[in-house]
């Protein structure tokens, strides 16, 4: 009996400490995104001179634990932890005009985050895309260019990450993500429709189906869908 009550002391300072942890680490991301994010544009520049606050951040990254079962936590986590370590990818290689200019930025270079070396399209592929079904993690994925949605100056916070995804959706809905000409019933939507075309079209829907959702002034009739080309400059401000 000792010993069971032993176990479960342990069991709550352990889930008490990765609590701690992870506030931790969300707040120093808060305050990282603060100090060096405006209009959606980065200070590589800055950061370089003080990387202090990312490398505080991303440390404490390494040693978090997190369950898929914790939704909110885990979701949170990964999308901030794949902001910073695009950010860290960038300034390990700055000055670099687009994170293309790097082969395997994405899919060879691998960063330390919650005890595993992993790739950023692991992040989002694997432990975001395929686990959640959400078409909405493209809107606060920013993958370090002009072409990207943009980076928002705070971390995304468990209890506020619902309207996060939705006001981030809505104001690339309604903002530079889609051209719409009206003379011709032809909306331009950003390649990442395209690329990830499965997840706006999911459950019988098109893509003018999702565009609607989220669209102040609704695309009435039908509509031809077309590309514009992504913008891979880097995000710097």
């Amino acid at each position: 009996m000792k010993k069971i009550k032993i176990t479960i002391v342990l069991l709550f300072i352990t889930i008490a400490i990765q609590a701690q942890d992870i506030n931790m680490f969300f707040s120093k991301a808060d305050a990282f995104f603060n100090s060096h994010v405006s209009n959606g544009k980065v200070a590589y520049d800055k950061i370089i001179d003080k990387p202090e606050a990312l490398n505080e951040a991303l440390k404490l990254a390494k040693t978090i634990s997190v369950d898929k079962s914790d939704t909110k936590n885990y979701q949170a986590f990964w999308i901030n932890a794949y902001n910073l370590s695009v950010i860290k990818g960038l300034i390990d290689l700055y000055p670099i005009k687009s994170p293309l200019d790097k082969p395997g930025f994405f899919d060879k270079i691998t960063h330390n985050l919650a005890g595993v070396n992993i790739t950023l399209n692991d992040i989002e592929h694997k432990l975001l895309r395929a686990q959640f079904n959400d078409a909405r993690f493209h809107f606060v994925l920013v993958c370090g260019a002009v072409g990207c949605p943009p980076l928002i100056n705070k971390a995304y916070l468990p209890n506020t990450l619902e309207a996060q995804l939705e006001g981030q959706t809505k104001k690339a809905i309604n903002g530079d993500f889609i051209k719409v000409n009206d003379k011709k019933n032809r909306v331009e939507v950003s390649q990442i429709m395209e690329w990830y075309k499965e997840d706006f079209t999911m459950k019988g829907k098109d893509e003018i189906d999702f565009i609607n959702k989220y669209r102040t002034e609704k695309l009435e009739g039908k509509w031809k869908v077309s590309y514009f080309p992504y913008n891979w400059t880097i995000n710097k401000q």
